[in-house]
């Protein structure tokens, strides 16, 4: 295996396969293809990777499915395919754990930079928290645990979700622009800055009373986004 790892594709498409593979293999990576989600599961359970690419839209066992799978067993990183306009296939990716997203039609060579920039951020190992608990009114987060709760009832949070989340708490008052996020939270210097978007919007609707008035999390019109404490 080469020190960068083993990448899994999983892509009903042979072009995307051949193409994919071609430039994880150029920038390093030993890559396995997969020409459906049956046999992604397989291949996923013989070959042991440290990253799956993924596929949404595939006939039988689509992308969304095996993802949910793979959940199951695994916390192995998984970056997904998504058509353009297909939000709501997105969404649910990032709710099932997905890692990230790449829109298609996609630049193969950006694809190659973010599977490198997942895995190096999965396997830095998280620093000792200096605080153990942050309180935003009936918002709480445990660090070390890395659970929250509002109200007192958990919130189920994507990894993401809750590193998202953390450093708002961490810099109340302050207005961040996507790309001061998706370097900050995501550890990416490039990237699509709608998956900031989509993170955001999915956090709100897990804070908010009123996602569509949001109280917490507020858009700074122009620059990006902003955490307001909660007054007593």
């Amino acid at each position: 295996m080469t020190e960068q790892g083993r990448v899994l594709v999983v892509d009903d498409d042979e072009t995307v396969r051949d193409v994919v593979r071609r430039y994880l293999e150029v920038a390093g990576f030993d890559v396995d293809v997969a020409g459906d989600g049956t046999e992604g599961l397989r291949m996923f359970s013989e070959t042991g990777p440290d990253l799956v690419v993924l596929d949404v839209m595939m006939p039988g066992l689509n992308g969304l499915e095996v993802c949910r799978r793979l959940r199951q067993v695994s916390q192995v990183p998984v970056v997904m395919l998504t058509a353009l306009g297909e939000e709501e296939n997105r969404i649910a990716g990032l709710q099932l754990g997905a890692d990230d997203y790449v829109t298609k039609p996609f630049s193969p060579k950006e694809l190659a930079l973010r599977v490198a920039s997942v895995l190096r951020r999965a396997r830095m190992p998280r620093p000792e928290p200096a605080v153990r608990q942050v309180t935003d009114g009936d918002l709480s987060l445990q660090m070390t645990a890395r659970q929250a709760t509002l109200g007192g009832a958990e919130l189920p949070l994507t990894s993401r979700e809750f590193d998202l989340l953390a450093y708002f708490l961490a810099h109340p008052g302050v207005a961040f622009s996507r790309a001061d996020l998706l370097e900050k939270v995501w550890g990416w210097d490039f990237g699509d800055q709608s998956t900031v978007t989509v993170h955001v919007r999915r956090l709100r609707e897990k804070i908010e009373k009123d996602p569509a008035k949001p109280v917490r999390v507020a858009t700074v019109w122009g620059v990006g986004y902003r955490y307001d404490p909660v007054r007593p």
